[in-house]
């Protein structure tokens, strides 16, 4: 089956020191590239992480550190891997979640801004777990009906991903599938956008999985106290929680989207102050105090007997 492609579409797949995508580093990177005619390209890169890789990593993937030592670091790999996608769409294994945001973190880390809003992004592990729900061996086997050889060696990997897809959408092409909300579909087809749709049911915003949209396609937190909540109702409540993020152990692409939002909230807030009308109070006329009039006086009476009787009884004599 060929792939109905309106462009490019690169599936990736990364090795790396770890699973901390803010910590640790790729080891190497294999990309397929599927053009739109039917035709592929593959190429893969060792990567030195500057940083040693833990043994027990190296057992999993093969990768030790005298095997990159020589190797060119991800900054000085950083344009061509770049400029090797350019505008395809994205897809993997596993991708939304681990490969996407690391790859996407060393972009950042090497001054390269690789642009993520026009594309499509094709988890091929969504479709597996929400169809069958196993892993990339057991859905070589499932889909392919081949043992997969030299797994966790990033080509080995790449090319299996790339196999598992066309399998998926022979084997779903006409199969409905039920969502937790009693809807049907047959969201299984051989288009890159709906297969975006399908595998991104949580919508993420940075990958990371730290902020997603809801429904109603607001940016919201997806942890910690916040969670559920919008960004702008946390933002106008405790201003505070924008800087202790930033401050934070989170993803650098995490850290952008945070930006992002940061800044669309302030520029509402002052477009809103900008739209109330200054209504200036009208000018008080200033209020005179009347001063007290003076008690007329009355005219002097002459003196008579009655008063010097009461002079006499008040002095006593």
């Amino acid at each position: 089956m060929k792939l109905n492609l309106k462009r490019p579409l690169a599936f990736f797949d990364l090795e790396a020191t770890g699973i901390n995508v803010g910590a640790d580093r790729i080891v190497e990177i294999a990309i397929l590239k599927a053009m739109p005619d039917g035709t592929e390209e593959v190429k893969t890169w060792r990567v030195n992480p500057e940083m040693p890789i833990p043994l027990q990593t190296s057992l999993i993937h093969g990768i030790y550190d005298e095997d990159i030592a020589n190797e060119p670091t991800f900054k000085v790999l950083a344009k061509e891997i770049a400029e090797f996608i350019g505008d395809s769409d994205l897809a993997g294994y596993n991708s939304n979640k681990f490969d996407i945001p690391m790859l996407l973190e060393e972009f950042l880390r090497a001054d390269i801004d690789f642009d993520m809003k026009e594309r499509k992004f094709v988890d091929v592990q969504n479709i597996f777990h929400q169809m069958e729900q196993r892993t990339l061996k057991a859905a070589y086997k499932f889909y392919c009906q081949e043992d997969l050889v030299n797994a966790h060696a990033a080509e080995a990997d790449v090319i299996a991903t790339y196999k598992v897809l066309l399998g998926q959408l022979e084997m779903y092409k006409e199969k409905e599938f039920e969502d937790k909300q009693g809807n049907k579909s047959i969201p299984v087809v051989n288009d890159v956008e709906a297969l975006h749709i399908f595998t991104n049911i949580h919508k993420p915003v940075d990958f990371a999985g730290r902020m997603v949209y809801n429904d109603k396609n607001e940016v919201c937190f997806n942890f910690g106290k916040h969670k559920g909540k919008t960004t702008a109702q946390v933002f106008a409540v405790e201003p505070s929680y924008y800087a202790w993020m930033k401050q934070g152990d989170f993803p650098l692409y995490t850290k952008k989207k945070l930006d992002e939002e940061w800044a669309k909230f302030n520029a509402k807030k002052n477009e809103n102050r900008a739209a109330k009308p200054q209504q200036n109070a009208p000018a008080q006329r200033p209020q005179y105090q009347q001063k007290p009039q003076p008690k007329p006086e009355k005219p002097a009476q002459p003196i008579n007997t009655d008063m010097l009787e009461q002079l006499k009884m008040k002095f006593g004599k």
